[in-house]
């Protein structure tokens, strides 16, 4: 008779119980039938087995479903991900022989650095590492099969193996965790990168060329995943993605595979951010990365490798921020050194990687290269006992991706999808396809994107092409060019085959054109099921067995069976499903045809309102063919369709957007033809259209300008043009000058500089503003383009090089994306011949050091608005210093000063460090400093002023502060039991999308519109005023005018949250809704009957409410302001920043008001004019984070937790706290009479 001991731990949501259980059993099926008994106790269970007396003799965790374990341990702690197997496989140094074993070693090729052979060869070498890991703490470890696929292997002649290395390694590592009974250990199988990519060319003279196709990437992955499935992994990780399409095949084979084997394994993936610049090495963005992936039922994504934790974090914020699933990071220690080694300590690491835990982005974190045991151990002990990241809702909408993410809103009004790029509905195109002319057929998708196309449509069904083999091509082409790559594509065919070769070639994700049930359920299903796990949405056609759904109830019929059995049999996420009802033709004569339009537009409307959550398009252009020939009537047939159309519900269609004229200038006559023809309201319509149709060929009229200036000579000609900012004509007045000149560059240095001279001249003496110089800068820059590829062949010929007055490396900051004035400055300077390289906004120092060496920077120029940027431009200083630079560097934004500089920055860095003021100042300062005359002057002078400063500030009177207690007992009293607290009218979050804009055009603060131009003053006096009236006044109407384009035009759009919240006071806290908001309390002492001010004064102890707002007019912004960019019109660009700042701030004033009078109530009967409303005559106030009454950024955080402002308005925060878009306004609402603005710092 043997004794054993059973101990069964059972965790349930709240305790872990342990159960010893003792029996003596001499029957070997009695003890098996306890321990099977026990087995099958509630929840997770860990099970050691002893014979007592003698050593373990089984023990392991028993998990019925590691899937539900897992999913239940990400929710209660952070997990812990194992660290480097390479690096730890590098400190054994094994030879060649090592590698070989017995078994390989007469093997043909070298094994040496075939990590994964060595599961076969040297199996308890690797469960060495793995037991280290384990020991050090982490919760799951990596099988050794990064490289253990088929392709990779091939490179070893160890292909036919790939199978049994991962089935071997799975049994390695389960084998190990099996040993372990303190807590659950898991095994995720690894699955890396190929040494082969589908969106990469090798050959970089050949775009279009793959040396893999998907099926072969599918199939090695498949077999990989086969092996580590049979060896018992508790889940799989597809890991190091640099090329997304590589993973969507890995994904689609382990689909395949566990479909087969009707197995539930979870499954993770991890991309890799290649460099700072935060995509993939394939091109994509971290959020269109992970669009083009979401479709498998993952249990987390993460980021790895490429990156130390500190350059991966901005990315991880990212995906946190998309992703609504568990998010996991597991980097690599720090950045190489030059030796290609990796040095972090496991300490410096850890401390890092808690940073993103506290900061909530996290809910599992490891280590990749460089990383040890030790690393790991500090990981863990750094996340033990913090909270896993919380999973945001996300909201669900159609979310597609090309290199970038494409988000279909509600608020979207109507995707535009390009047409061009389709054999079937262009000539051109097609004969360019036909004669293999795919570079130019190339031009024609950039055109389309060029042209508003947001998603384009590709189309090879032509019976004279191999229309799989120019799908293929096509899109491999495409990937080779990031101007067109970054949208995605619709893949249109009426062949099963061309739309999967489509699907095969399509990192992101697409929308395949189209599936129907004309075929019968069985194949739509077929169909569905296959798009789906290819990761796209699908456009379905109204048509079935009967053929196309011409009327009303059938399209609605088709439409409705198709999309419950997509969302119920298939389980497509409905956003995205996108019908098509079919558009046919009308004005046909044919009677039957004169429903078709107005049955479209009913069914598109019905299908809205009960298939929730889907889309509406079309091809537009079908309904107008009766008519090809006639431009002036198709136009006006498509925009009045459109116009009633997308009322009724349609959001995306295949439209040439040529032939489109706007609704309301469609003549009154024709307008009234065309709805009688698409909505059949009369029997005769089709007559009455074609008796007016020669009339409306579109004729256009031109407007009379006074051209007599195009009477001068040509230098004339050019300086007119310059200094009034014209551009109509600057590309032929160049090439006629370029034709006078003997050089293209005589042209720049002759006529344009000397029109640039007039425009300085003019500026420089005040009788020209800026606004007027940016306009020139347009001009310039126009003229400049044209003669570039003249002076780049010359260069070719003659070894020329330009002329250049010195290179400024320019960049806004880190954490910071405030950039008008940094883009003013550098068109003024690039207007007086500084090559200006731009890096943009949120740059980190790396960037900003590393761009200045490689381009032999002379001048390094940093900018920053907001607090937090201040001390970034220190780290920048320290980083100069450190590293060596000895170039001057220019600090300047609306935050800085010569006092911080001199104080802050200038003692940091032994080079020169100028403050300059504003872009008028620019020139000058940076004239002098690349003046080798005039240099060390001007610096010396610098330093003595600088110097100054500090001494002044040393020799300053001492500012007396008050203790806190004594600061409290001075705060400012208000006697609350005499004041009556209202109870708002709404209490809680009210969120308001694509709110009018029109609305907000009162509410506008002009004056700060112009100081951002650099014209001082208040807005109206300022157009009177004798210096800067006229061109103050030019502004406005500029303003004005692109104003009115942005309203017409909806380029931007308005988004807010408010809330209303319960909340009391103590001291300097308001506490509300499980949040407390530190307000900083005035402590200077200013003398007993004075008040030393804190928000928190302003809110009763108890009852009271405090209100929080976010508002934005930012987003559209970078597009259109790209817009402008790229066709080299700064002036434009600025502009539309100017102007979102000023309506984000008219939004804020706005709300205001309506929080005052409606939603809290506390002013039902306020009636103030703008003029009132702009010196705060009204009741309370709204006091923002960072400014003076709060200077601390950081309180942001607590709005956004509060409001779940990302969400609900898309602004999100910078890790240094600054709003993005820019043009966007946060803050408290304070209710009280009394309540006051009020520094903190100089009271």
């Amino acid at each position: 008779m043997s004794k054993y001991q059973i101990t069964v731990s059972i965790r349930t949501d709240q305790v872990l119980s342990i159960i010893d259980i003792s029996i003596e059993s001499q029957d070997f099926f009695h003890l098996i039938y306890t321990v099977v008994i026990c087995a099958l106790l509630p929840r997770h269970k860990i099970m050691v087995l002893k014979r007592i007396g003698t050593p373990i003799l089984a023990s392991g965790f028993f998990v019925e479903n590691p899937k539900k374990m897992i999913k239940t341990l990400f929710k209660e702690k952070i997990l812990v991900l194992d660290g480097a197997m390479g690096t730890m496989v590098q400190s054994y140094k094994l030879n060649e022989e090592d590698f070989r074993g017995d078994r390989f070693k007469d093997h043909e090729h070298d094994l040496k650095g075939n990590n994964d052979i060595l599961c076969l060869v040297q199996p308890d070498l690797v469960g060495e590492i793995h037991k280290a890991y384990f020991d050090a703490g982490a919760d799951i470890i990596e099988t050794n099969t990064f490289n253990a696929n088929a392709i990779s292997q091939l490179d070893y002649g160890m292909e036919d193996m790939a199978y049994e290395i991962n089935l071997q390694a799975a049994k390695i590592a389960c084998n190990v965790a099996k040993s372990y009974s303190d807590k659950p250990r898991f095994v995720a199988g690894a699955l890396g990168p190929t040494n082969r990519t589908g969106s990469l060319s090798p050959d970089v003279n050949n775009p279009g060329f793959r040396n893999i196709s998907f099926d072969e990437l599918s199939d090695a992955y498949y077999n990989q995943a086969r092996g580590l499935l049979d060896g018992g992994v508790d889940l799989l990780l597809v890991e190091t993605v640099f090329d997304t399409l590589n993973c969507k095949a890995a994904l689609f084979a382990i689909q395949s595979l566990l479909d087969e084997t009707n197995s539930d394994l979870p499954i993770m993936v991890s991309g890799t951010i290649t460099d700072a610049s935060g995509r993939t090495l394939s091109g994509q963005t971290v959020e269109a990365f992970w669009h083009s992936i979401r479709h498998v039922n993952l249990i987390a994504v993460g980021l790895n490798c490429a990156l130390g934790a500190e350059q991966i974090r901005p990315w991880l914020s990212e995906l946190s921020s998309s992703a609504n699933i568990n998010v996991f990071v597991y980097p690599n220690a720090g950045l190489p050194n030059e030796f290609g080694e990796y040095d972090q300590s496991s300490s410096a690491m850890a401390a890092i990687i808690k940073e993103f835990a506290m900061s909530g982005l996290v809910n599992l974190v490891g280590g990749c290269c460089g990383t040890t045991p030790d690393h790991i151990q500090a990981l863990v002990e750094a996340v033990d006992g913090l909270k896993p990241r919380s999973i945001p809702f996300i909201e669900p909408l159609t979310k597609l991706s090309g290199l970038e993410p494409v988000t279909i809103r509600p608020e979207s009004n109507f995707v535009n999808i390009g047409e061009r790029t389709n054999v079937t509905g262009s000539a051109k195109f097609r004969r360019l396809i036909e004669k293999d002319n795919y570079e130019e057929a190339l031009s024609i998708a950039r055109q389309q994107i060029e042209n508003g196309a947001q998603i384009i449509d590709v189309n090879m069904d032509e019976g004279l092409l191999d229309s799989e083999k120019a799908m293929e091509t096509f899109l491999r082409l495409i990937s080779s060019e990031p101007d067109i790559a970054k949208i995605p594509v619709m893949v249109d065919s009426s062949k099963w085959t061309v739309l999967e070769m489509g699907l095969k070639n399509l990192q992101g994700k697409g929308i395949v054109n189209s599936i129907s049930m004309k075929e019968g359920e069985a194949v739509f299903i077929r169909q569905a099921k296959i798009i789906r796990k290819y990761g796209a949405a699908v456009i379905v056609m109204a048509f079935d067995e009967e053929g196309q759904a011409d009327s009303y109830q059938r399209k609605v019929d088709i439409c409705t069976k198709a999309y419950n059995i997509l969302t119920d049999e298939v389980g497509f996420p409905s956003e995205d499903i996108i019908f098509d009802p079919n558009i046919f033709a009308v004005a046909t004569g044919i009677e039957e045809h004169n429903e078709y339009i107005k049955a479209f537009i009913d069914a598109s409307k019905t299908i809205k309102e009960t298939l929730p959550g889907v889309h509406i398009s079309g091809g537009v252009s079908n309904l107008s063919f009766s008519f090809r020939g006639n431009d002036g009537i198709r136009e006006a047939m498509h925009s009045a369709f459109l116009y009633h159309a997308i009322q009724a519900g349609m959001d995306m269609g295949i439209v040439n957007a040529g032939q489109l004229t706007l609704y309301d200038d469609i003549a009154p006559k024709l307008k009234a033809r065309v709805e009688d023809v698409l909505f059949n309201l009369r029997d005769d319509a089709t007559e009455r259209l074609v008796e007016i149709a020669e009339e409306y060929r579109g004729v256009k009229r031109s407007r009379v300008k006074d051209l007599s200036w195009r009477e001068m000579k040509i230098e004339e000609r050019l300086s007119h043009a310059l200094v009034e900012g014209i551009t109509d004509y600057i590309d032929e007045d160049t090439e006629e000058a370029r034709q006078q000149y003997e050089r293209p560059i005589h042209v720049i240095e002759g006529p344009l500089m000397d029109g640039m001279n007039v425009v300085g001249d003019l500026f420089g003496s005040g009788k020209m503003f800026l606004p007027q110089v940016v306009k020139s800068a347009r001009v310039m820059k126009k003229s400049v383009a044209h003669l570039i590829p003249f002076i780049e062949k010359e260069k070719d010929e003659m070894g020329l090089t330009g002329k250049s007055n010195g290179k400024i490396v320019m960049a806004t900051v880190k954490g910071d994306v405030h950039d008008i004035g940094k883009n003013i400055v550098g068109v003024v300077l690039g207007c007086n011949g500084y090559d200006i390289i731009d890096l943009g906004v949120m740059v980190p120092v790396d960037k900003i050091l590393s761009t200045a060496k490689e381009e032999e920077a002379d001048i390094i120029g940093l900018s920053g608005l907001i607090t937090p940027s201040l001390d970034e431009m220190v780290h920048v200083s320290r980083e100069m210093e450190r590293l060596k630079f000895d170039i001057p560097l220019l600090i300047g934004g609306a935050t800085t000063s010569r006092k911080h500089t001199a104080v802050k920055i200038e003692e940091n860095y032994s080079g020169p460090t100028i403050h300059v003021i504003d872009a008028s100042r620019a020139v000058g300062v940076v004239s002098k400093i690349m003046n080798n005359e005039k240099r060390k002057s001007f610096v010396a002078g610098i330093r003595k002023d600088f110097a100054q400063i500090r001494e002044t500030i040393v020799k300053g009177p001492k500012i007396k502060r008050l203790e806190i207690e004594m600061a409290r007992e001075r705060k400012f009293q208000i006697d609350w039991n005499q004041y009556q607290i209202l109870n708002p009218e709404v209490q809680g979050v009210k969120v308001f999308n694509s709110y009018p804009l029109d609305e907000l055009v009162d509410y506008i603060d002009w004056s700060p519109f112009f100081h951002a131009w650099e014209l001082k003053g208040l807005y109206p006096k300022i157009l009177s005023d004798k210096k800067y009236g006229l061109e103050a006044a030019k502004l406005l109407d500029d303003g004005k005018s692109l104003l009115n384009r942005i309203l017409s035009e909806k380029f931007l759009t308005a988004n807010a949250v408010i809330g209303i919240h319960p909340a009391y006071a103590e001291n300097e806290s308001v506490f509300t809704n499980d949040m407390v908001f530190e307000f900083p309390r005035q402590t200077i002492d200013k003398g007993a009957k004075k008040s030393n001010y804190c928000l928190a004064d302003f809110i009763a102890p108890k009852g009271d409410y405090i209100g929080t707002f976010a508002v934005t007019t930012g987003h559209g912004i970078e597009e259109i302001a790209k817009e402008f960019e790229d066709q080299n019109d700064d002036y434009n660009a600025i502009m539309v920043k100017v102007l979102a700042d000023r309506l984000a701030e008219a939004f804020a004033e706005k709300l205001h008001e309506r929080v005052r009078k409606e939603f809290w109530g506390y002013a039902p009967d306020e009636s103030f004019n703008n003029n009132s409303l702009l010196k705060e005559k009204y009741q309370g106030i709204r006091p923002a984070p960072g400014y003076p009454a709060c200077p601390d950024h950081s309180e942001k955080d607590k709005i956004w937790k509060l409001l779940n402002v990302e969400e609900n308005t898309g602004i999100s925060l910078t890790e240094n706290h600054a709003m993005y878009p820019a043009a966007s306004v946060s803050g408290w609402y304070f209710s009280h009479p009394d309540a006051r603005y009020f520094s903190v710092s100089n009271n």
